[in-house]
């Protein structure tokens, strides 16, 4: 792995995580408006918790590069769901470009996922790129 791949893995872990991790956040501040969102689709509000959890844990996770892969994967398995529920395109057409920002973080943990963190996180030491 050279220097420049080095640093944008990292790079790209930061942009990615944030967006879970904002979320989280989001809903830690304000868990009615969240309860609300989320009975709108039929979604308990008890589901709220392991909500927060999922992306909180998921998103440091991956921006620190520690267990990044299970990580993403856990950040997968929230996404699948909630882009089908929340962002249906047949149901909805205005809710196209939320489904494809969806489509693209899952890109982005499959990546991780297939090619690890990079060797700046606290999985680096374990990885062997060549």
């Amino acid at each position: 792995m050279n220097n420049l791949q080095k640093w944008t893995s990292l790079l790209g872990r930061i942009f990615l995580s944030t967006v879970f991790i904002k979320s989280g956040i989001g809903k830690i501040l304000d868990p009615a408006s969240a309860q609300q969102y989320m009975a709108s689709a039929g979604i308990p509000g008890w589901l709220l918790f392991p909500t927060i959890a999922v992306l909180l844990i998921g998103g440091l996770s991956v921006l620190v590069g520690y267990k990044a892969r299970y990580g993403a994967l856990l950040l997968i398995g929230f996404l699948i769901p909630s882009t089908v529920i929340f962002h249906n395109l047949f149901a909805d057409a205005s809710q196209e470009i939320a489904f494809m920002k969806n489509l693209g973080l899952i890109g982005g943990l499959l990546m991780i996922y297939s090619f690890g963190p990079g060797s700046i996180s606290f999985d680096g030491k374990n990885i062997n790129y060549d």
